[in-house]
């Protein structure tokens, strides 16, 4: 797979947290609180402004799931080996609210995740 390309959103952000499966792997499935190898992009939802990418640091991370923000701890599981999905994470399951103390607090935010391995 190559690096996803990613474009600002339309209409109003979402206020839950959406899960698209681009792609459907068939390898081994992600679990709550697993250990996982991904390839990521992240852009916020109404710019499109790229904050983050693995791609662009020439590998992949692996961490284990209960680690993370509540969008992907939530939206990786069930998701398997050779699969690409789509997280849109609103404040609430991304950095939090506006005033939070992180540089993405306040943001919808949306990734596009490739599962790489599960360990």
């Amino acid at each position: 797979m190559s690096k996803p390309e990613l474009t600002a959103k339309s209409g109003p952000a979402p206020t839950e947290l959406v899960i698209n499966d681009l792609t459907v792997g068939d390898g081994a499935e992600a679990t709550p609180g697993a250990r996982v190898e991904v390839h990521y992009v992240g852009v916020d939802f109404e710019t499109g402004e790229e904050f983050d990418s693995s791609w662009n640091r020439g590998q992949s991370i692996e961490f284990p799931l209960n680690g993370l923000i509540a969008g992907w701890q939530e939206g990786i599981p069930g998701m398997k080996v050779g699969g690409r999905r789509e997280l849109i994470c609103p404040p609430e399951k991304a950095y939090g609210p506006a005033g939070a103390g992180h540089f993405l607090s306040g943001k919808t935010l949306v990734f596009v995740i490739d599962l790489l391995d599960v360990k």
